[in-house]
Parts: structure tokens; sequence; C-alpha cells
């Protein structure tokens, strides 16, 4: 069953999610990278490649020819991932795949708006069992 991990109070979202990005393939896993909005993942993409000057994080859409020899991958749809380690999600909906992956991490910004929807997920995932860990990004 999926491991859900929210990290919740995230001043910047995607500053956050490039940090824990970088942990993660740090540690040697694969990971998908959702969000609903294109926008949003091509901004994500954008700071993946400046965040750090010393770290390289190699990535590229899923739907890239490239995607089953790459690490970080970046989806918006509904094209499969070749690979289910660890999806983080961006977006304010629950990922419709989100099961096929060993570990989910939610990423919640201070934002109300965005607070709104992650408890609206939190409900979602403890409804169904699933098990979940909370990190406070501002302790």
């Amino acid at each position: 069953m999926t491991q859900v991990d929210f990290h919740f109070n995230a001043a910047d979202k995607l500053h956050y999610a490039c940090r824990l990005v970088r942990k993660i393939h740090r540690a040697g896993k694969r990971i998908v990278v959702f969000s609903s909005n294109p926008s949003q993942l091509a901004e994500f993409d954008r700071m993946l490649w400046a965040f750090s000057p010393l770290d390289f994080i190699p990535h590229v859409a899923v739907i890239d020819r490239l995607a089953p020899e790459t690490p970080v991958l970046l989806a918006s749809g509904d094209a499969p991932a070749p690979h289910h380690e660890v999806m983080v999600n961006l977006g304010p909906e629950t990922p419709a795949h989100f099961s096929r992956f060993d570990r989910l991490v939610e990423i919640v910004s201070a934002d109300e708006t965005d607070r709104a929807a992650g408890r609206e997920r939190w409900k979602f995932y403890r409804e169904r069992g699933y098990p979940m860990h909370r990190h406070d990004c501002a302790a």
C-alpha cells in the first residue's frame, strides 16, 4: 500500500519541492513530480536547473523518449510513468494514479487555499486507510 507523507507549511512550495527532490534523488530513488497545472510544472522545471548551482538533477517530461532512463520525471497528465517508487504532488488534487507508487509526497504551502485543498487530500487518504506521516516544514 502506498505510504503518504504530508509536508505542510512550506514557505515556498516549489523551492521546497526542489530541495526534497534533490534529497530523494541522492537517496537513489526515482521520482515522478506531478502537477495538473502545466505552468506550475514548467516553473518547477526551470527551478530544478537553477536552485542549486552545485547540483545537477537529471529530469525530463514523463513523455520524453529518455524517461525510462531518467531518475526524475515531470508529469501533468495521465501518461504512465516507467517507474513507481516516489510521486511528489504539487497540485491541489489527488493524483489519479498515486496508488501505483510505493510512496506519495504531498507538499502543502502556508497559503490558505492550498491548505484547504491539502486537508481534503488528507481526508481522502485517511478514509481509505493509507499509512500517513506528517512533516511540518516550519518546525
